[in-house]
């Protein structure tokens, strides 16, 4: 994680498009954030949390449906042009149409980041209090190596934290608590034990 400090000029998407391959890019508040991309076990978290709670919400299989899911959207605040979660999500009431080419201008109703090494510092102290700032109602970590899902509701301006889950097959956490959620199914397999060099 690198941080590019503000300039007179603040950066644009101009400068998130000239990132060299391999980088991405956060503009939060005016400040440019850079990162190496997620690696393999952080990519498949993310699909599995977004599968899990795309299927009954967004597509409506199992569940309600009522809401867009979508794993790293491009979202443009007020000052912030771009500030991607890993998985986010909107309530169609709040937002009936899916954007087309155009980021999404529309504060999310649930976002939720996975805590990887290179990502741990930057989603704890630049991502989750923006995302009380802007008024995300729910918000949810992902500790990867501890495999904790720690939930959090905004109360007032504040993180409350609504519970903590890890190996359940079937709980129900908001806001997605209509239905069950199998989170111990989100995990990666754990790592093989490193090799000792004896035979």
């Amino acid at each position: 994680m690198s941080m590019t400090k503000p300039s007179p000029k603040a950066p644009t998407r101009a400068d998130l498009d000239a990132l060299p391959p391999g980088i991405v890019g956060e503009i939060i508040e005016g400040v440019l954030y850079t990162m190496t991309k997620p690696r393999m076990r952080h990519q498949r978290t993310t699909t599995r949390i977004g599968a899990g709670v795309g299927d009954p919400f967004d597509m409506g299989r199992g569940g309600p449906g009522g809401w867009w899911i979508v794993a790293e959207p491009g979202i443009e605040l007020p000052s912030t042009p771009e500030i991607s979660p890993d998985v986010a999500g909107w309530r169609r009431e709040r937002m009936p149409e899916m954007p087309g080419d155009e980021p999404i201008r529309i504060a999310p109703d649930w976002v939720c980041e996975i805590l990887s090494p290179t990502t741990r510092r930057h989603d704890m102290l630049r991502k989750r209090p923006y995302y009380a700032k802007v008024g995300v109602p729910f918000l949810w970590l992902v500790d990867l190596e501890a495999r904790v899902l720690t939930a959090h509701r905004l109360d007032g301006a504040e993180w409350r934290i609504i519970g903590t889950y890890s190996d359940e097959t079937e709980v129900r956490i908001a806001p997605f608590d209509a239905v069950p959620l199998n989170v111990a199914d989100w995990w990666p397999p754990a790592p093989p034990p490193p090799h000792d060099g004896s035979v």
